[in-house]
């Protein structure tokens, strides 16, 4: 487990930080999920030589990157470029997934309509996703407006706009069309051999099933049989069999990790079937909530040993750091000092930065 581990912190920049450009590394990493706006800052601050959060925004402005519903059916942080390749290879994911959640509210309802009169609406101007729903009411009497908006949302290719999804952003999102957005089409093919290859590329060596966990896509055992003579392929300790591009990395599993600080919802921990190869079962449920967070998590060794979380208090930001049991000594000075550098870049605001840590607790 220890080699797939450093396998997969090689290729998602966690084993040292990188001197790449922000576009080049949310390629490297196919996006990074982005339910919330400040994750995606703070997993490529962890991972980036020099990250400033004012480059990340001005990316997101200038329409190079873009926050917009992908793999799984999950808001995702990508370049522009990746967007308009990823989005027509997950249109089956993302209305599968509509039908699963809303079928029944949406049934009987002509959908090539409902996502014309979304796709008219929203490229009047950006709108809430409640102004949204309203407006196709009108058009749908007595439809639920929460159905009708999500379905515009995967039916259509939509960007949410800044300020949502910018550093610290709370005010509510709004959403056009790409082709509004970016002014470019999106890309004709819809084959998924080509995001196989590249999440490989990034969470590898993996299972077919792991590929499917991180898309969303159904059949993915057909597209790795079509690709398999360009594949190499191993067997886990369970016997079961991994694929993995040619000449991707394969470190060492004795090299060492430096204690990191990784954001809520990061794809590493989201992106397997088994999730050992990152953090250990005994762990999930103090990371993995009920009402479907996914908590910030400390990286000692290169697995999950704790949680951690972001506090301002009067002028005070601190980062609470609460490890599942007891750490070394060098671990949690590193990891006090982890602290106070992601405090010097993502709070530069506050009077004062403290790094504090808890009694051991819920893992």
């Amino acid at each position: 487990m220890r080699a797939l581990n450093r396998a997969m912190l090689e290729r998602q920049l966690l084993l040292r930080r990188r001197k790449l450009s922000i576009p080049d590394a949310l390629e490297q990493l196919v996006g990074l999920q982005a339910q919330a706006p400040n994750p995606p800052y703070i997993g490529l601050w962890t991972r980036l030589e020099g990250f400033q959060p004012g480059k990340l925004t001005r990316l997101i402005n200038d329409r190079w990157v873009v926050r917009s519903v992908l793999m799984r059916g999950t808001l995702h942080l990508v370049t522009a470029r990746d967007f308009l390749r990823l989005r027509p290879v997950l249109q089956p994911v993302l209305e599968r997934l509509l039908r699963g959640t809303y079928g029944r509210l949406l049934a009987g309802l002509d959908t090539e309509a409902l996502a014309a009169s979304g796709r008219a609406l929203l490229s009047e101007r950006p709108r809430t996703s409640n102004e949204l729903g309203k407006l196709l009411c009108e058009q749908w009497p007595g439809r639920d407006a929460k159905a009708l908006a999500n379905a515009i949302r995967n039916l259509e290719p939509l960007i949410y706009v800044p300020p949502a999804g910018t550093w610290d952003s709370h005010k509510p999102a709004t959403l056009t069309t790409a082709e509004s957005w970016l002014d470019r089409p999106l890309e004709t093919a819809t084959a998924p051999d080509e995001m196989v290859l590249r999440y490989l590329a990034a969470f590898g060596p993996a299972t077919a099933k792991d590929v499917s966990v991180w898309s969303g896509l159904n059949s993915v055992r057909e597209v790795i049989e079509r690709l398999r003579p360009r594949l190499r392929t191993f067997r886990d300790e369970h016997g079961h069999e991994l694929f993995d591009v040619p000449d991707a990395p394969l470190p060492d599993p004795e090299t060492p990790v430096p204690p990191r600080l990784l954001p809520e919802f990061d794809n590493v921990l989201l992106s397997h079937q088994d999730r050992t190869r990152i953090i250990a079962d005994e762990h999930r449920a103090a990371v993995f909530t009920n009402n479907g967070l996914v908590r910030s998590t400390v990286l000692v060794d290169g697995f999950v040993r704790g949680t951690w979380a972001l506090e301002r208090d009067e002028g005070t930001a601190t980062v609470r750091i609460e490890p599942f049991g007891r750490l070394a000594a060098k671990d949690r000075t590193a990891l006090a000092e982890e602290g106070a550098r992601l405090l010097t870049c993502v709070a530069t605001e506050a009077e004062s930065h403290d790094v504090q840590f808890t009694a051991p607790g819920r893992g």
